[in-house]
């Protein structure tokens, strides 16, 4: 190990977080990234339908969850910026992810409560195949991300701390959520 790179893995092979969550970044990009691409191609061709069925969906509860979820980034960032050193800060900024995570879900599922409870279901219009299939895919992601964050946190409390590794792996896996809904949210709620 020399002085200018303490972490002599941090390559190419070895980015930040192993390779093997890279692999999975990259194949749910692309899984995301071909199902916006359908998408776009549907609304292209039904822009009005697609127009009045976006009138449905609430942009300022979307507002609200996508100033939620990027709240928890920001505590999951910090939580991985002080992995080094496993402390009770760092406890506390992934506990505080872990929280604003689970009110972006909360908010979700309140979200399509409402919807079913209007009657806008999987095949109310084609807008709604997209909307339930791409919001409910990433939704599935960040339960997914509070699980493994739980577990860190659940270590912590255990009194044996998480590796550092183990805590930018899952800041990975937490960021693509947040790239993800960055995406959608104006395709899906302001691109009229």
């Amino acid at each position: 190990m020399n002085a200018s790179n303490p972490h002599p893995k941090a390559n190419l092979l070895y980015p930040p977080g192993g390779i093997l969550i890279w692999m999975v970044v990259f194949i749910e990009l692309l899984t995301f990234g071909a199902f916006l691409l359908v998408y776009i191609s549907f609304r292209h061709h039904n822009m009005a339908a697609f127009h009045q069925a976006q009138l449905l969906l609430d942009t300022r509860l979307g507002t609200l969850n996508t100033l939620v979820l990027l709240t928890s980034g920001l505590f999951m960032a910090e939580g991985v910026r002080n992995s080094r050193n496993a402390s009770c800060q760092q406890r506390n900024y992934l506990v505080i992810a872990w929280f604003f995570g689970l009110l972006f879900v909360s908010l979700k599922l309140y979200e399509y409560h409402e919807k079913i409870a209007w009657g806008v279901g999987f095949n109310t219009q084609s807008f709604f195949v997209f909307y339930w299939m791409l919001t409910g895919f990433h939704l599935v992601h960040v339960v997914a991300a509070l699980l493994l964050l739980g577990y860190m946190i659940v270590k912590f409390y255990s009194k044996k701390p998480p590796k550092a590794e183990d805590v930018v792996t899952v800041g990975v896996f937490w960021h693509m959520c947040d790239i993800i809904w960055v995406v959608l949210f104006p395709m899906l709620y302001l691109l009229h």
